[in-house]
């Protein structure tokens, strides 16, 4: 596998209503594995079984396996909705120095309501899970509690906007996927921006225009969305 190739992934926010609201499950991935110690939703990459012509398809199925695997919850592949879909930097525009292939994933994220039964977790690649409210866990980043990535982080600000399991999953299936292709823009602080930014293909961050952007400060992550 080329830099330049991307591979097929898909996670899934699994959403439930509680007394204080919306509440999505989070999972503490280990150190050791692709975002490690980073909490997330359910999800991986596609398996070559799974891999169709369809990768939006693929990834539906892959969504529901890894669902079973990570969280012990059973959903049903027809019955996600599509949420978002990200790329990340092309390989030239990632940091320098690395070592080793650069693994880049093409990854779908889906909505559905939770099913019953207990999360369990194999305390291999999972060693924590959480049910959390959007704010609650963009406040615990904030406070250094958990880590998170751009992509998670962005994800729980568009929950965050909703109340209930019932407004979410309305606001999915009545919106066009967003697609967060991403570029990496300013380095202090450092920014990623994705189109519908006036500075998406100049990367000029003087320009002035319509904002869909994340500036990473370091005492706190601002999404900037007009």
């Amino acid at each position: 596998m080329t830099d330049e190739e991307l591979i097929a992934a898909a996670t899934v926010l699994l959403l439930r209503d509680a007394e204080d609201g919306l509440e999505v499950l989070m999972l503490k991935r280990n150190s050791k594995i692709a975002f490690g110690g980073a909490w997330v939703f359910p999800g991986g990459r596609v398996d070559a079984d799974e891999l169709g012509p369809d990768e939006l398809e693929s990834a539906r199925v892959a969504a529901a396996r890894e669902t079973m695997e990570e969280a012990g919850l059973s959903v049903d592949a027809d019955h996600l909705v599509t949420w978002s879909h990200w790329q990340p930097p092309a390989a030239k525009d990632m940091v320098a120095g690395r070592k080793g292939p650069l693994r880049r994933f093409s990854t779908w994220f889906f909505a559905a309501a939770a099913p019953g039964g207990d999360v369990a977790i194999d305390h291999g690649e999972i060693h924590e899970h959480e049910w959390l409210g959007p704010k609650q866990a963009m406040a615990k980043h904030l406070a250094g509690e958990i880590e998170l990535v751009p992509p998670t982080w962005i994800t729980l600000h568009q929950l965050s906007e909703h109340t209930s399991v019932e407004s979410a999953m309305a606001w999915a299936r009545a919106t066009e996927p967003r697609r967060f292709w991403t570029k990496p823009m300013g380095k202090s602080p450092k920014t990623l921006v994705w189109e519908g930014d006036v500075a998406y293909e100049s990367l000029d961050e003087a320009m002035a225009g319509p904002r869909n952007r994340l500036l990473m400060h370091p005492e706190g992550w601002v999404y900037e969305n007009s």
